[in-house]
């Protein structure tokens, strides 16, 4: 079930959803039990992820998990190898305990531009919503800040790196493409785009690392 978000725990500066200390203390206001999903739930992306994933048995890495179901729909769908992070203490400890029988899928506190794996460890990376985050910026959307441009490079390369070669990043936003193509862009891929919604549209990026 998803939960809407109540308005005490919705920023009077946008730029705050690129801090930790936003995420911390939002979760902390919000009851343990508490879902959350960014533009779509698993059963609307379900056939776009059953598409790009061949393997029930993938090793699939979820970026800035939050209190989405993301992971625990996919569990119960059939997929058994799932690694959740945040940056998030509160919300790492609160799924850790909420999912505690679903062997197979982990729980980490850890930033999406610091990720603790081996080079080559996962065959999918998911990002709903999280890079979307990092780019809250008061800067011209067309012009955007160093500082921005690092941030989502940052995400990126980590992706690139714990990829394996064939495995492919999914990304999830309503960022269009004159907009994010040039923080995906990377020799390894070519980035393929499926438009999602009628009236406002979503926009799915894949990316399958060639090499």
């Amino acid at each position: 079930m998803v939960a809407s978000t109540s308005l005490n725990v919705v920023p009077d500066d946008p730029t705050a959803y690129k801090t930790k200390e936003y995420w911390e203390e939002r979760y902390q206001k919000e009851d343990a039990d508490t879902t959350f999903d960014w533009f779509k739930t698993y059963e609307e992306l379900q056939p776009l992820l059953n598409e790009h994933i061949s393997s029930k048995d993938a090793s699939i890495l979820i970026l800035g998990c939050g209190n989405s179901t993301l992971g625990e729909d996919m569990y119960k769908d059939g997929y058994r190898n799932i690694t959740n992070i945040d940056y998030s203490k509160t919300v790492i400890d609160n799924m850790k305990e909420r999912c505690g029988d679903t062997p197979g899928m982990t729980w980490l506190e850890m930033d999406i531009r610091d990720l603790k794996f081996d080079n080559a460890s996962y065959d999918i990376v998911i990002d709903k919503g999280t890079m979307d985050a990092l780019m809250c910026d008061r800067g011209d959307v067309w012009d955007p800040s160093e500082e921005l441009i690092a941030e989502v490079k940052g995400e990126v390369d980590e992706v690139v790196r714990v990829l394996k070669v064939g495995g492919a990043f999914l990304y999830l936003t309503f960022g269009q493409p004159h907009f994010r193509k040039r923080h995906l862009q990377r020799d390894c891929w070519e980035i393929k785009t499926t438009t999602m919604g009628e009236a406002f549209h979503y926009f799915f990026y894949s990316m399958v690392k060639e090499r």
